[in-house]
């Protein structure tokens, strides 16, 4: 099964219709305070000129339940990409398709993953870096070669780019890979990044055999 791809922080039509074109599955539209934070508004508007076929994502941090379910259906997401501290009991109480992002430093850090069983997908990213993601660097891969995780619902996501990438692919076997920094230049959405990521990204397979995005 071939890798799917997620361009997140898009902020313009443009570029999300360069992710389209290049064979994206999802894009992410991040809500949560950041320099590619995008307002309800904004977001609606490219979503609206996307296909629906292609996976609309909002990245939150420590949002209110209501906040979560006003963009959910004004933006039209299909998923929201949680960041922040939200409990398990916040997630499975939430009543919406959702993601919980995890920050990766040691391999401790994985025992968080029983926490959120509900969960549609869990995204792995890197715990360096001021943020709580599109930090730009990566955790070891390695820490993931001997877990138990359930490869199906998987995300990888931290300091991933086209040069990267297939060796990311080949080590985790994800069911997605995550990128945001990896296809910019001088901090905005780079088409030419985006066709080569997404490019090398799906040449590599995986081992998945079930959908479920």
């Amino acid at each position: 099964m071939m890798t799917r791809v997620k361009i997140c922080g898009i902020q313009k039509l443009k570029h999300a219709q360069a992710a389209v074109q290049a064979g994206t599955d999802a894009i992410g539209f991040v809500f949560a305070n950041s320099k590619r934070q995008v307002t309800i508004n904004q977001a609606r508007r490219i979503a609206e000129q996307i296909p629906s076929h292609i996976k609309k994502i909002g990245v939150f941090v420590n949002s209110s339940r209501e906040e979560l379910e006003t963009t959910v259906h004004q933006v039209g997401l299909d998923f929201v990409q949680l960041h922040g501290d939200e409990s398990p009991e916040f997630c499975e109480n939430l009543g919406l398709p959702y993601i919980k992002a995890l920050r990766i430093q040691h391999e401790s850090d994985l025992e968080q993953l029983k926490y959120y069983e509900g969960a549609h997908y869990f995204l792995l990213d890197s715990a360096s870096g001021p943020h709580r993601g599109g930090n730009g660097t990566t955790f070891d891969w390695g820490l993931l070669k001997h877990q138990d995780i359930d490869r199906q619902r998987f995300i990888l996501a931290g300091g991933l780019n086209a040069d990267n990438v297939q060796e990311a692919i080949d080590q985790t076997q994800p069911t997605m890979v995550d990128v945001s920094s990896g296809v910019e230049t001088d901090g905005d959405k780079d088409p030419d990044k985006i066709n080569r990521f997404i490019k090398n990204a799906k040449e590599r397979l995986t081992c998945h055999t079930h959908n479920r995005m």
